[in-house]
C-alpha cells in the first residue's frame, strides 16, 4: 500500500481484474489482506469467524510491531470498532441512543441553520478572495464537525484542534514520533472535554457517557469511556468531510447529473447523489482491521489466521462484476434502476456505521443547500490539480478551491 495515498481507483481496477482478493504490504513491512470485490467484501464483513479484537492480530500479538506504527490506533483503540460478540453489543448500546432514528430527524433543524451559516461564511470568503473559497475548509469539514461536536459536547474551542488531530491519526504516511505524539495529544485534549462534561454535564452523550462510567462502571471503563469519543470525533466527521467534498467533485465533473437533481427530473433527489457518491467514490477507501480466527478461504483465496485484513470499500464500489459494465460511471439514476445493488461504503453486518442516518441526512441537506443557493458552483482548478489526502484509508482531496458563482439565496 502506498503511504502518500493518492486515487485508488485505477490501483483497485487493476486489481479485482485478477482476483477479489488480495495480498497487500502495509506500512513497517507488516503483510496483509485487502478484499475487494463487492461480494466477497460483504461474505467477509458478515463472517461469522472473523473479529475485530486486537488479541486477534498475530503480529501485534507476538509483539512484531513497533511503537509509532501509523496504523497502530485502528488496530488498538478501545471502543466498538475493536470489540467483538458482548463487548461490541454493549459499547455500541452506550451510544445508539444518540443515533435512532427520532433523535437524528430532531437534529435537522439543528443541521438546517448550521448550513445556512457556513454558507454565509463560504460567501464571505470567496468575496475576500477574488471569488474563490476552500470549500473543503469553509463548509464540507466545519459542518460535520459542528453537528458531532454539539452531539458529543465538545466546546468550540477544541474542534479545529481534534480536525486536525484526527486528520494525523488516519494519515498513513506519518512517522513514528508525530504518530505518536498526535495520539498522545488527541486522548489527552478528549480527557479534558471528559472532565469538563464531568464538572458541568449536559444533554449530551459524552456527559451520558460518563454517567454509564461512574454509575455503573462494569458498563464502561475509563479508557473505553476515551476510546468511544475518539472513534465517534474521527468517524463522526472524518467520512462525512470525504462524502461532501467528493460529491461537490462528482457534481462539478458531471454538469449533466447536476442539472438533473436540480431540475427533479425523474423523481431523482439530493439522496440519489448521497448514495452514488457513497458508491463510486468512497470516503473511505481501505479501512484497517478485521482478523480470521482460523484460515479463511474467501473469493478462493486462503486468508491466514490473525492476518490484518483492509476492508476495500472504494474497489466494492466499482466492481463490475455486481455494479455493471458502467461501474466506473457517476450516474445519480443508478440507485433508481429496478434490482439495482446497494454498495457497502457503510459497512456490512454488525459493524454496520452506526451513524450512517446522520451522514446521509447532513449530506442530504448540505448539497441541495449548496447548490440551490450557488448553482453556478465550480471547481477552481482542475480535478488533477487537486492535492489528495496523504491516506490509503481517508479517500479525498486536502482542498477544494471553488468559484461560487452568483448566490440565489
Amino acid at each position: 500500500m502506498d503511504p502518500a495515498g493518492g486515487c485508488p481507483h485505477a490501483d483497485n481496477a487493476r486489481l479485482l481484474e485478477r482476483s477479489a482478493v488480495a495480498a497487500v504490504v502495509l506500512p513497517g513491512e507488516v503483510e496483509g489482506m485487502a478484499v475487494l470485490g463487492h461480494e466477497a467484501l460483504k461474505e467477509f464483513l458478515g463472517h461469522p469467524e472473523v473479529a475485530k479484537g486486537a488479541e486477534h492480530f498475530t503480529e501485534l500479538r507476538e509483539g512484531r510491531i513497533a511503537p509509532g506504527w501509523p496504523l497502530a490506533t485502528f488496530a488498538t483503540v478501545r471502543g466498538m470498532t475493536t470489540a467483538d460478540g458482548e463487548d461490541h453489543r454493549r459499547l455500541r448500546s452506550l451510544v445508539s441512543k444518540a443515533f435512532t432514528t427520532r433523535r437524528v430527524e430532531e437534529l435537522r433543524l439543528r443541521i438546517e441553520e448550521l448550513t445556512a451559516r457556513l454558507l454565509d461564511d463560504l460567501q464571505v470568503a470567496a468575496e475576500q478572495d477574488g471569488g474563490v473559497a476552500d470549500l473543503r475548509r469553509h463548509f464540507a469539514m466545519p459542518l460535520p464537525m459542528g453537528v458531532i461536536g454539539e452531539l458529543l459536547g465538545v466546546d468550540a474551542e477544541y474542534r479545529d484542534r481534534l480536525h486536525h488531530l484526527s486528520n494525523q491519526v488516519v494519515a498513513t504516511d506519518i512517522g513514528p514520533e508525530k504518530a505518536l505524539a498526535a495520539n498522545r495529544e488527541l486522548v489527552a485534549v478528549l480527557a479534558a472535554v471528559a472532565a469538563a462534561r464531568g464538572e458541568r454535564p449536559g444533554e449530551d452523550l459524552t456527559s451520558a457517557l460518563i454517567a454509564a462510567r461512574d454509575e455503573e462502571g462494569d458498563r464502561l471503563g475509563q479508557e473505553e469511556l476515551i476510546g468511544t469519543l475518539v472513534l465517534m470525533i474521527i468517524a463522526g466527521h472524518e467520512t462525512t468531510l470525504n462524502l461532501l467534498t467528493n460529491a461537490v467533485r462528482a457534481l462539478c465533473g458531471h454538469r449533466d447529473q447536476l442539472e438533473l437533481v436540480l431540475r427533479g427530473e425523474g423523481g431523482v433527489g439530493w439522496v440519489d447523489v448521497v448514495e452514488e457518491t457513497l458508491r463510486w467514490d468512497a470516503p473511505v477507501s481501505y479501512f484497517p482491521f478485521r482478523y480470521p480466527v482460523r484460515d479463511l478461504t474467501v473469493d478462493g483465496t486462503v486468508i491466514p489466521k490473525g492476518t490484518p485484513v483492509l476492508a476495500g470499500y472504494s474497489a466494492a464500489g466499482r466492481d463490475p462484476a455486481v455494479h455493471g459494465p458502467d461501474a466506473d460511471r457517476f450516474d445519480v439514476t443508478r440507485s433508481t434502476r429496478p434490482g439495482a445493488t446497494r454498495h457497502l461504503s457503510l459497512g456490512h453486518g454488525a459493524h454496520y456505521c452506526l451513524g450512517a442516518p446522520l451522514a446521509r441526512m447532513e449530506a442530504s441537506i448540505a448539497l441541495e443547500r449548496l447548490f440551490t443557493r450557488f448553482p453556478d458552483l465550480d471547481l477552481a482548478v482542475t480535478e488533477a490539480e487537486l492535492t489528495r489526502d496523504s491516506s490509503f484509508v481517508g479517500n479525498s482531496v486536502r482542498a477544494l478551491p471553488v468559484r461560487l458563482g452568483t448566490s440565489r439565496g
